[in-house]
């Protein structure tokens, strides 16, 4: 397993670990069973159906979770980076079989932990498990947030209106943001065809709404 300073240093910015001193850290991996894995650029880490018996958190690389229908049709539901985790909501919703896959964008290393060992109290009576159980459902509540902000820009009914609802979400207070997705992956996202979103970028480029270059943006 990496050393454990590097990986406290990575996964004490995520909520989860909120309050958790480092001095509990190694234990505390211990009674979780945790374990880290690498992946390539395009592995799978987690299949649709597969059993869901963890967390993951991402140490390096990126990871996107994304969802197909019957028809073979991709939808990119999130993209997630370092010191994020996946697998949490499946936990408290108590969801067996995963009803999405999680692939690596990149070269990843993931650190997983039991979930069943975070949500229930150890004989042990562990000072850090109750302060977990907490921090889980803060984790899952924001979540949530995310999900409903995806709601809302799928809710816009033309592709022009889903795609300045995207870029408004993502720009925050700055003038010029980045976006964490090709073209390919922001249609899959926004669930339209590639080709009319790139057109309807190239006309709002052309009618000074905004510019862009690559990932880069700016809204005029």
């Amino acid at each position: 397993m990496k050393k454990i300073f590097d990986i406290f240093d990575i996964v004490k910015s995520n909520p989860l670990f909120q309050g958790i001193a480092f001095s509990d850290f190694e234990s505390m991996l211990s009674c979780l069973s945790a374990r880290t894995s690498a992946y390539n650029k395009g592995d799978v880490i987690l299949l649709s159906g597969d059993t869901v018996n963890f967390v993951g958190l991402v140490l390096s690389g990126v990871v996107k979770v994304i969802k197909e229908d019957l028809g073979g049709n991709i939808t990119i539901l999130t993209e997630l980076g370092v010191s994020e985790v996946f697998g949490e909501v499946f936990a408290c919703a108590g969801i067996d079989h995963s009803p999405v896959t999680v692939q690596a964008s990149e070269d990843v290393k993931i650190l997983f932990i039991d979930y069943k060992k975070i949500i229930t109290v150890c004989s042990t009576a562990c000072p850090f498990h109750a302060l977990l159980i907490k921090n889980m459902l803060k984790q899952v509540a924001r979540k949530n947030l995310v999900l409903t902000q995806k709601i809302d820009i799928l809710s816009k009914r033309t592709t022009r209106e889903k795609l300045l609802s995207f870029l408004d979400y993502h720009r925050g207070a700055a003038k010029k943001f980045s976006i964490p997705y090709s073209r390919e992956e922001l249609a899959y996202y926004l669930c339209v065809d590639r080709s009319a979103m790139s057109n309807e970028l190239c006309k709002m480029r052309d009618e000074g709404i905004l510019k862009f270059s690559k990932n880069l943006f700016e809204i005029m």
